[in-house]
């Protein structure tokens, strides 16, 4: 296992020459989306309309962070289990999407057009939401206020901790990991 310094939006070079099991820090822009803004993304792209953010090699954070107290950036930010964004997901994959930070396996439609696409899924550690949210420098609503805690927001991260859960090849810490343990005699 390798540690990754990665700058985002991620290239599909540097997602690429992730693997499953390293660990990864994160610096620069990504967004936050959850299950109303991937249905509203679903309904813009229908429309033909464009999306609030640039897709072309951006990161999107499974979070709903929680409100920020006094003298925060941001409350509480960790991630949101995953696989109830799999339905939206290979559309955004084919549009640029490059990588996902949440918690949790993937479907294996999500996992098809995660290597077609050179992506990558990132998982964070659930539970530290007060750490995570400590490597956030800034945050701001970029779409769909009426969602509250839910509206996709855009984030500068600095040195966020996350690990590469399922690679670009379809190499999946959530199947390679217990099989190491399975397999230990």
């Amino acid at each position: 296992m390798n540690h990754r310094a990665c700058t985002l939006p991620l290239s599909r070079e540097q997602a690429v020459a992730l693997a499953a099991g390293d660990r990864a820090s994160l610096s620069g822009v990504l967004y936050t989306a959850r299950d109303a803004a991937h249905k509203r993304f679903a309904n813009l792209l229908d429309q033909r309309e464009a999306l609030p953010f640039p897709i072309e090699g951006a990161c999107i954070y499974y979070t709903g962070p929680a409100p920020a107290k006094d003298g925060q950036i941001i409350g509480s930010a960790g991630p949101t289990t995953s696989c109830r964004m799999d339905a939206y997901t290979p559309r955004l994959l084919e549009l640029g999407l490059r990588c996902m930070i949440g918690k949790g396996d993937r479907s294996e439609a999500v996992i098809t057009a995660m290597k077609k696409a050179g992506a990558v899924y990132f998982a964070a550690l659930g539970g530290a939401g007060a750490l995570l949210a400590s490597r956030i420098t800034s945050s701001e609503v970029a779409a769909f206020p009426d969602l509250g805690t839910e509206a996709v927001r855009r984030l500068t991260v600095r040195d966020f901790p996350v690990v590469v859960a399922i690679d670009s090849r379809g190499g999946n810490l959530y199947t390679l990991g217990p099989e190491r343990y399975v397999n230990l005699s």
